[in-house]
């Protein structure tokens, strides 16, 4: 299927300092653009990956699985380590857990984590009732922008696929198993309103990683796709001021040393 406008990857080739951007669950690169457009503006080499299943339509993301994103994410993040000298990698989300997966499995190779309202858990009777729901009914409805902004829009499936949420499931409690491996620097951003992710899985992470540099901010103003909402240009700022203290090479006119 071909992908749907503006659900399209995003690459830029900037210094030696990359980041490798993670999209959520039904959604695509869309919700995270400005942020990598941002980060790229400052003369960072920017990765923002399209996961499989995703851009297109929902039945597509029905056959895919957690396997098949954290793939996607995992080799994004080994050419980026070719090329670059320091890499952070961040993600909104499903995209979050991602992220911290990447740098539980990665170690050193991951200068940090940043993080936008990541999932950790499917919660509520929906999440128990999975594993046997997917065999009854194909999707339930989506959970698409989630954005106090008014006119804000995310470009997202209006259909969640059981099969694809199920191993969601799976996947975030795998991930919860595997925080405490997680030691780098992290930069947690978060709304306390929030109708897809409740704040208890930012505390719940906030509590089992091993960092001992971490940042939290809340994104007051803002509700799920935070980097769509209110907060957005907040969301780049700390971001953006993150990665230059913990990479030397990004300069103070904020642009990256090429390498």
């Amino acid at each position: 299927m071909p992908v749907l406008p503006g659900a399209e990857p995003f690459r830029h080739e900037g210094g030696e300092v990359g980041v490798l951007l993670c999209h959520g669950f039904t959604g695509c690169p869309q919700s995270l653009r400005p942020w990598a457009g941002r980060l790229a503006e400052r003369g960072l080499t920017v990765s923002l990956p399209l996961l499989p299943g995703h851009g297109t339509r929902w039945e597509d993301l029905q056959v895919t699985g957690w396997q098949d994103w954290y793939a996607e994410v995992d080799r994004e993040l080994r050419a980026l380590t070719e090329r670059c000298a320091r890499v952070f990698v961040a993600g909104l989300s499903m995209g979050g857990a991602l992220a911290l997966r990447l740098a539980a499995k990665h170690g050193d190779a991951v200068a940090g984590v940043m993080a936008v309202n990541p999932a950790n858990k499917v919660h509520g009777l929906a999440g128990r009732a999975l594993p046997v729901a997917r065999h009854l009914v194909r999707s339930t409805k989506g959970i698409a922008s989630d954005i106090a902004l008014e006119g804000a829009a995310e470009l997202g499936y209006d259909r969640v696929p059981l099969h694809a949420a199920h191993s969601l499931r799976n996947f975030l409690r795998l991930v919860d198993g595997e925080l405490p491996q997680v030691t780098q620097p992290l930069l947690l951003m978060h709304s306390p309103q929030d109708h897809v992710v409740p704040p208890v899985d930012s505390a719940r992470i906030l509590g089992r990683v091993s960092s001992l540099d971490v940042t939290e901010v809340l994104l007051e103003h803002s509700y799920h796709v935070a980097t769509l909402d209110n907060d957005a240009d907040r969301i780049f700022e700390e971001s953006y001021a993150f990665v230059a203290r913990l990479a030397p090479s990004v300069g103070k006119e904020g642009t990256a040393a090429g390498g």
